[in-house]
């Protein structure tokens, strides 16, 4: 094998090897990035559940149990996306990482390579000097670097044969590894999506069923108590002030019917604030 011929095959691994590390490299840095942002937007979505449950235990009974529902629905969202996170970093992010090992190998293995190639080419060089020039000893000099010429040719071919499997090797691992790393991915992805439609379904189905109308004549009812209570505990204290001899005819209606009772609203007892459902772990950066 010419000495051009292997330093051709030698840059054209080259190549592949720097090519994999420059782009396998970006891979990875953006979807572990990803990943990071999904666990911080998983964090936040739960920081959003806990002041869902908070606002709802100081509202009206329907609004509160609608509110904690669909605190509950946000909830198991959240729990799919820490698994989502999980898989990420497990499926996709970690595989990426094992490549940055595997290419220095490589690398390692074509500077041996271009090393042995060199040395071959240096003992070339002295051979044809040697050639050019007329010493007494010519013949056995020349016999002794042809034979460490060979020597070098047979070491540069193994070695570079070598290499040529081991890249070839690798290319194909890497294709591999590349289509199966972005398919789990899509799948982690809809498998996600899938989970988290149907549940922000059930949420939807939360808030569409609402009753606004009941809530407002609770806080209708709450207000007229409140005010009705203070309007005649007015009228009545500016009554007892009059100086008259003898009970006004109309001041047996002056209190409210409603005065100084607890209205069906005020009676419910505060919800306790729940847990999320457990703590969960992964990347919260």
């Amino acid at each position: 094998m010419s000495v051009l011929l292997v330093d051709s095959q030698v840059q054209a691994m080259e190549h592949t090897i720097a090519n994999t590390e420059k782009y396998f490299g970006q891979f990875c840095s953006l979807l572990a990035s990803y990943t990071r942002k999904t666990a911080r937007l998983r964090d936040k979505a739960d920081q959003l559940v806990k002041q869902l449950i908070d606002f709802a235990n100081t509202e009206n009974p329907e609004l509160r149990a609608t509110l904690r529902n669909f605190a509950e629905d946000l909830a198991k969202v959240q729990d799919y996306r820490q698994a989502e996170v999980e898989r990420l970093e497990a499926k996709v992010v970690s595989p990426l990482k094992l490549y940055g090992a595997q290419i220095k190998q490589t690398q390692a293995d074509i500077k041996k390579c271009k090393r042995v190639q060199n040395k071959e080419i240096k003992q070339l060089e002295k051979l044809e000097k040697l050639r050019q020039r007329s010493p007494s000893d010519r013949q056995m000099i020349i016999s002794f670097l042809e034979t460490s010429a060979q020597r070098a040719s047979v070491d540069t071919n193994r070695t570079t044969r070598h290499l040529a499997e081991t890249v070839a090797a690798f290319q194909e691992q890497k294709l591999k590894d590349l289509g199966r790393i972005f398919s789990d991915f899509v799948t982690i992805e809809m498998v996600f999506h899938a989970k988290a439609v149907e549940v922000y379904s059930s949420a939807f189905q939360t808030l569409e069923n609402y009753d606004l109308e009941r809530d407002l004549q609770d806080f209708r009812a709450k207000m007229h108590g409140v005010f009705g209570h203070g309007e005649a505990q007015r009228l009545t204290d500016t009554s007892s002030s009059l100086s008259v001899p003898w009970p006004l005819a109309s001041q047996s209606t002056m209190r409210s019917p409603r005065g100084g009772e607890e209205s069906e609203a005020d009676s419910v007892e505060e919800i306790p604030l729940e847990d999320l459902g457990g703590q969960r772990q992964g990347c919260r950066d």
